[in-house]
């Protein structure tokens, strides 16, 4: 199992933090598995399970996202699109109504969440540049 974030590349260090943490909050609940249960610390402080896969943070352009987006059902992962409509949206009810209305051609995402396979990921995102490794592109 792998699981990557994929975030646009003109994002501000805002909106990309935002995105990571939407897309991320969504995976876990979409990837349930992902969380391991609660540990205990010496003193039995509980402390809640963190994911148990390394979640590596990459960048694409926009037009890259929209084609991986859709790769990546094609190919059957667990996909977490975070679209312009989602961040534009002052409620999660305006979300739904407007994304009733967008056609998927006309979706712009600022990032994605993708889970599954390893083989496939790494197919899918291997030449993709790790998030402040080296110069986005």
């Amino acid at each position: 199992m792998k699981c990557v974030l994929v975030r646009a590349n003109d994002l501000s260090t805002g909106l990309a933090v935002n995105a990571a943490g939407v897309l991320a909050v969504t995976l876990g609940h979409k990837e349930p598995g992902l969380i391991p249960e609660d540990a205990r610390d010496a003193s039995g402080g509980l402390h809640a399970g963190l994911i148990n896969v390394p979640l590596p943070i990459l960048v694409a352009g926009r037009t890259k996202l929209k084609a991986l987006r859709e790769r990546a059902g094609q190919a059957k992962l667990t996909v977490v699109g975070l679209s312009d409509v989602a961040q534009h949206a002052r409620t999660y009810g305006a979300y739904i109504t407007t994304l009733a209305t967008t056609p998927p051609e006309a979706l712009d995402y600022l990032g994605l969440a993708l889970c599954g396979p390893q083989k496939s990921i790494n197919k899918l995102v291997g030449n993709l540049a790790l998030y402040g490794r080296v110069t986005d592109r």
